[in-house]
């Protein structure tokens, strides 16, 4: 008896003490993180310089119009016109990287679509041997460059419409091979061939 009284007062001294080790421990943990959370809010001064006073922009508008600032005084800093009061990119002009009517970039999609036949007629194979995943992920793997190239180059009414069949007819093939039917299949894959080669006959 006299053992187990030893030893519960023994554990009745001990575990107050740790329990406020612990609870110490916790408190300077939070301390820390709430410190660290405090010091990612602090503003950073941007190329601050010795004796130089802070310097502060609102919008470019309100302060110092040379310090850093969102929108930059809406494009004042820029030496042309800005596409938006909110963009830093000028207007689309002669200068502009990007050009509409560059042969390169038509050149490109052409050589797309030639790579999307080549893809297509391997589908009859696919549908034959019931492989629908295959036929599934040959419309979607390369078939998302195919509709990109497909829209650039469709500029007339009569591209737009053929375009508008072709794609039709890549969502029937699709579809019937998710629901492997092996004949609406079939003839959906000879017919994405034939719509491509109409299409192309209008470029």
């Amino acid at each position: 008896m006299s053992v187990d009284l030893s030893f519960q007062s023994f554990s009745l001294v001990i575990q107050p003490s740790f329990c406020l080790q612990e609870a110490s421990s916790r408190r300077e943990a939070m301390k820390a993180g709430a410190a660290a959370m405090g010091a990612a809010f602090l503003p950073v001064a941007a190329n601050a310089a010795v004796g130089e006073s802070p310097r502060f922009s609102v919008f470019g508008l309100i302060g110092d119009g040379t310090s850093y600032s969102e929108g930059a005084a809406y494009g004042s800093d820029q030496s042309k016109p800005t596409y938006s009061p909110y963009s830093v990119y000028g207007e689309q002009g002669a200068d502009s990287l990007y050009k509409p009517d560059n042969k390169e970039y038509a050149a490109r999609s052409k050589a797309t679509l030639a790579e999307t036949r080549k893809r297509l007629e391997k589908l009859p194979a696919y549908v034959e041997k019931k492989k629908w995943f295959e036929v599934s992920n040959e419309l979607t793997r390369f078939m998302y460059e195919t509709r990109g190239a497909t829209k650039n180059l469709a500029q007339s009414p009569a591209q737009k419409k053929a375009a508008t069949e072709f794609f039709k007819s890549m969502e029937k093939a699709d579809l019937a091979a998710r629901r492997k039917n092996q004949d609406a299949a079939r003839e959906a894959a000879k017919d994405t061939v034939t719509k491509l080669d109409a299409f192309t006959a209008t470029l």
